[in-house]
């Protein structure tokens, strides 16, 4: 009777030490992939052309191999920092809010005023091109991450 208790017992044990031996290997290989790793390149403010609103756009870099998602973004400036996406139906171009934004792994989301932009409103007052403007970039995986804007004029190559 103990010899085949031992033995009920041992298939268990064995199954798991090899799960585990298993998985191990698998993460150890990189296979398992990475967590999320964005970086936040090109922070740049649009110079309000009128009070009620102005764009940001940021470009969030993931080197990890884990996908990251943008929930929201903050800033002292401005009472409502909203992500919003340009849609274009027939022929005719509209802005619809969105809840949040991919950050693919190993890739990169770029905002641009025909695509992705966070709105802000009401525009901060008295911007001037060069002024720099605090936000907080808050991610899924990575957490909030804290960047600073520069104001450039509406039209230039850095809103593209």
């Amino acid at each position: 009777m103990t010899t085949s208790l031992l033995r009920a017992a041992l298939a268990p044990v064995i199954a798991c030490a090899l799960t585990l031996a298993g998985l191990a290997a698998w993460t150890a290989s990189g296979a398992a992939g990475s967590p999320a790793d964005v970086e936040v390149t090109r922070a740049r403010v649009l110079l309000p052309s009128n009070p009620e609103a102005t764009a940001a756009f940021f470009d969030l870099r993931n080197a990890g191999g884990g996908e990251d998602e943008l929930l929201r973004v903050t800033t002292p400036l401005a009472d409502r920092a909203m992500l919003s996406r340009r849609i274009v139906r027939r022929g005719a171009g509209s802005m619809r809010m969105v809840p949040s934004a991919r950050v693919p792994a190993r890739g990169t989301l770029r905002m641009s005023a025909g695509t992705l932009d966070v709105m802000l409103q009401p525009a901060p007052r008295r911007l001037r091109t060069g002024d720099r403007v605090p936000f907080v970039l808050h991610l899924r995986e990575s957490g909030p991450i804290q960047v600073t804007a520069v104001t450039i004029r509406p039209g230039t190559a850095a809103t593209d």
